[in-house]
């Protein structure tokens, strides 16, 4: 449901402009179902989906691949939005695990562990990847200054603990977002434990071969 000053701008806009807004917003919500049900799923059950006719969807997103480009980019996005919204927390301990929390409310990995590799990333999303490692500094630098961090633990980790919540998935939404967070007490539990980590973290880059195009 869009937030209460979208919904303000859209009824400001004329006509014709209102309802590419309106479709815009529906064929993101649409795509984000029918993908994440299948990332093989043709466009065309995102318009099925989303209620709007195949040359409305084309009009707005001339391929798939630009679909899912945008609806990876949005979830970088909301990413930041959410992690900016944590650091306005006094506390460091209490702003990472609110952030944690609000990432995985917000559903934003799940993009990541089924969409990784179904299109190509260009570099309009540099500078909210480049926010993004800024943020996740950020958070960290403050919880391990707030001495309830347990040592040895990095950014990449935050990553790893993201993609293990967006992998618990069930029929029923409420029932998955009980055991998402669930899940994501017991790795919060982990982060402020003593003794070391085996292995190593991950290092830079390690992860982003998965979103080179595989298909």
């Amino acid at each position: 449901m869009p937030k209460t000053t979208e919904v303000a701008a859209q009824r400001a806009l004329p006509g014709r402009k209102a309802q590419a807004a309106r479709n815009d917003e529906l064929i993101l919500a649409a795509a984000r179902d029918v993908f994440l049900s299948e990332p093989k799923a043709p466009i065309s059950a995102v318009a099925e989906r989303a209620g709007v006719g195949i040359s409305a969807l084309y009009r707005r997103y001339p391929s798939k691949e630009e679909l899912l480009r945008t609806l990876c980019y949005d979830g970088l996005r909301r990413y930041n939005t959410e992690a900016e919204a944590a650091l306005e927390i006094p506390d460091g301990w209490a702003a990472l695990v609110d952030f944690l929390r609000r990432v995985v409310d917000a559903d934003v990995h799940s993009l990541t562990v089924h969409l990784a590799g179904t299109f190509t990333p260009d570099e309009s999303i540099l500078p909210e990847v480049m926010r993004s490692a800024e943020l996740n500094d950020e958070l960290l630098r403050r919880a391990q200054a707030a001495g309830r961090l347990r040592p040895g633990v990095t950014t990449a980790d935050l990553g790893l603990i993201l993609e293990a919540c967006a992998a618990v998935t069930l029929p029923d939404a409420e029932r998955t977002t009980q055991l998402r967070r669930r899940v994501l007490a017991l790795l919060v539990d982990g982060l402020a434990a003593g003794g070391e980590l085996p292995g190593p973290p991950p290092v830079p880059g390690e992860f982003a071969g998965r979103w080179r195009r595989t298909g």
